[in-house]
């Protein structure tokens, strides 16, 4: 299996929406009324959205592949595009998202690694990101991956306010 990975550019776009409405879809939508879901996707992966999320500067997309298909996507922040006040030296990981068929094939450590080699090369001393605290294969992936719970902050799907749990990992 050849594993690569590539940053996007505003030319991927229609891609970036389709495989961000998919992924979080399938990860999410038993947990998640029909009517939340909608909101969400449809506030969260607007083309306008997107667009300025793909457009800042302190923000990154990257499409991962397996065999040369399009298998899910990782989006980092550092600076001021960071979802919560962090310290300087550190960088979020904001969305991580495989699509199911690809699950169990290495991609998320892939995309982890991808991560902490875009941290050392800004010189980030830390990554972080967050986490549904009922997202349990999520939260022991991570776990394994050597993050550690740090806090916690909301998050709404719809007009539903859930936590995520903050995990970072000291880049040494």
């Amino acid at each position: 299996m050849t594993i690569t990975a590539r940053k996007c550019t505003t030319d991927d776009l229609p891609l970036l929406q389709k495989m961000s409405i998919e992924t979080f879809y399938e990860t999410f939508k038993n947990q998640n009324s029909p009517e939340n879901m909608k909101a969400y996707l449809e506030r969260a992966f607007d083309v306008k959205q997107l667009t300025r999320e793909l457009t800042h500067p302190s923000s990154e997309f990257y499409f991962v592949y397996s065999n040369g298909e399009i298998a899910g996507y990782l989006k980092v922040n550092s600076n001021d595009a960071q979802s919560e006040k962090m310290s300087e030296d550190s960088l979020e990981i904001e969305r991580i998202y495989i699509r199911s068929k690809f699950h169990k094939q290495g991609l998320g450590h892939y995309l982890i690694h991808t991560a902490m080699e875009i941290a050392a090369k800004q010189n980030k001393k830390k990554i972080w990101l967050g986490v549904w605290e009922k997202n349990d294969n999520a939260i022991a992936f991570y776990e394994k991956m050597g993050f550690i719970p740090t806090g916690a902050h909301s998050f709404y799907m719809g007009d539903e306010e859930q936590t995520d749990i903050i995990m970072t990992k000291t880049l040494l």
